[in-house]
């Protein structure tokens, strides 16, 4: 661990994106939280978190700040990241042929996203979702131009799909080893399960 404290210092990337509520959330969920800017505050954490936001805005920011190389170093050397919305996008291997092209991202994750897969932001919509390992209710879950898996490879595992409607199977919910991606916002509901299991996972890898 990155300190004599019992719980983990996970950070959160704070150049773009809903930062805030996710420092928020990894407290409440019982982990010490940190915005990080600088390479050096990256090489201090435990874990971190992708917020979401405009993935082509946090890609040149990030490559702006020096920290898309060491950033995407640390995933590849197994730093737990959690990616929600264009979180997911970042951390995804392949984005999917049509729509706006992305120039680059973190990778990591052996899926195939599909960015703005269930439209504008006049589109946002909000449904219960279950994801294998959250135990409980379904997770209410918050999709704000939200992107979708197209594609799950053989090193990665979809945890949640959407379960009703014309929607029902897609997949929302991904895991690979030390990687977590949702494409919703668990942090603007005050669910803290999805925070909770990403704060076990930084535990157990730690």
């Amino acid at each position: 661990m990155s300190a004599s404290s019992a719980a983990p210092l996970i950070g959160v990337f704070a150049l773009q994106g809903d930062v805030r509520e996710h420092l928020r959330a990894i407290e409440s969920a019982g982990c010490r939280a940190t915005a990080v800017r600088r390479e050096t505050e990256l090489a201090a954490v435990d874990g971190i978190i992708l917020p979401g936001g405009e993935s082509t805005a946090m890609i040149k920011l990030a490559k702006a700040f020096d920290l898309l190389e060491p950033l995407r170093k640390r995933i590849a050397d197994g730093l737990p990241t959690y990616g929600s919305c264009a979180g997911m996008i970042l951390l995804a291997d392949r984005l999917a042929s049509g729509g706006d092209p992305l120039e680059d991202t973190f990778g990591g994750l052996d899926v195939t996203v599909r960015r703005n897969a269930f439209g504008r932001q006049v589109d946002s919509f909000e449904e219960d979702v279950s994801v294998d390992g959250i135990a409980g209710d379904p997770v209410h879950a918050v999709f704000i131009r939200a992107p979708w898996v197209e594609e799950v490879g053989p090193a990665a595992t979809a945890l949640g799909r959407i379960g009703s409607g014309s929607l029902a199977g897609t997949i929302v919910v991904v895991r690979q080893r030390h990687l977590l991606a949702t494409s919703f916002h668990p942090e603007l509901t005050g669910d803290g399960r999805i925070h909770g299991y990403f704060c076990e996972m930084v535990r157990t890898r730690a």
